[in-house]
């Protein structure tokens, strides 16, 4: 009634984001296309997080697995060719409390973007890098890639690859700051999504090189390690990433590894007969440059002003 005290309550609901709430457009890759497990991983741990989508983005360079933010129902960059790093680092120390996603590929990153990765791994700035690695050009239809095996015959060299490939786990790990770096294959969901899952739980540089199926232009590239399990290594550890006691049968090989230990990474990633799957590389204790360039963000105009007249008057006469 008018006139009475009355406690009264509106109950909000918490937000549930579902899958849905990630869905962009309609993927457009090739039908087989490894490309298609990864977003799906990608919008399961979006989902499982809850990450809020309007706090959430996916950057991307050029090439097949640039096409991601297109289909992501979060906010997107769709840069230019080998540039999706420093966008990224771009958004992170601007907007510190945005989840940043990163998908590239072999060429993207590891050729024309090369510059760009190997300063990213040293700022080691917080986001999860996702490296589609299909040792070939495909958006540009076939064309020899850094990570295309020799005597592989592309379009740029019908009669093989004439130069060793280029190994981006050795490379990744003689950076400086190097923090995070794992493999994974797009043909087992399971080992696919509790890679990618620990790459997001790592506060840091994630990079997660995934060997990816082309079924049009290197077919028989990753049907070799498919059709033969032997061709990899699964790398076991306490503090590597989990995987289920029933899923070992699918790995006729495996070693114990401690994250922890950069020697033996490296030793193990010399070594690609067979390839290793599995957690490489750990260290959560190397410090974020988000937290010094972001340095400065919550001031207001005047303020800024302020330090930049004081700047300036250092230098009146």
């Amino acid at each position: 009634m008018f006139g009475l005290k009355a406690d009264w309550s509106v109950d909000i609901k918490e937000r549930y984001f579902a899958l849905g709430d990630y869905a962009g457009g309609e993927a457009r890759w090739c039908p087989g296309c490894g490309d298609h497990a990864v977003l799906t991983v990608v919008q399961r741990i979006c989902r499982d997080n809850q990450l809020p989508p309007e706090m959430t983005v996916a950057v991307s360079g050029i090439g097949c697995s640039s096409r991601l933010p297109h289909y992501m129902g979060t906010y997107g960059f769709h840069g230019l060719h080998g540039r999706a790093l420093p966008v990224a680092c771009g958004i992170k120390s601007r907007r510190p409390e945005l989840d940043v996603w990163v998908a590239t590929g072999d060429g993207d990153c590891y050729s024309i973007g090369a510059g760009h990765w190997l300063h990213a791994v040293r700022y080691n700035m917080n986001m999860t890098v996702l490296v589609f690695d299909n040792n070939i050009y495909g958006l540009t239809k076939k064309q020899t890639s850094p990570t295309t095996p020799l005597g592989f015959k592309s379009n740029t060299h019908p009669q093989g690859a004439i130069l060793a490939p280029l190994n981006p786990l050795t490379a990744t790990l003689g950076i400086s700051n190097v923090s995070f770096l794992a493999q994974t294959v797009d043909w087992n969901p399971a080992h696919l999504y509790a890679t990618i899952k620990a790459a997001h739980a790592h506060k840091g540089f994630s990079l997660v090189n995934i060997i990816q199926r082309c079924p049009v232009f290197s077919e028989q590239l990753s049907k070799d390690l498919q059709d033969n399990p032997s061709k990899l290594l699964l790398l076991t550890h306490e503090n590597g990433i989990p995987i289920e006691e029933k899923l070992l049968r699918f790995f006729p090989n495996t070693q114990e590894h401690d994250p922890s230990n950069m020697s033996e990474a490296y030793d193990i990633a010399t070594n690609l007969s067979p390839a290793p799957i599995g957690l490489l590389y750990h260290d959560p204790e190397v410090p974020c440059y988000e937290e010094l360039s972001s340095m400065g963000n919550n001031m207001g105009v005047e303020d800024k002003l302020a330090g930049i007249n004081a700047a300036l008057d250092q230098f009146a006469v």
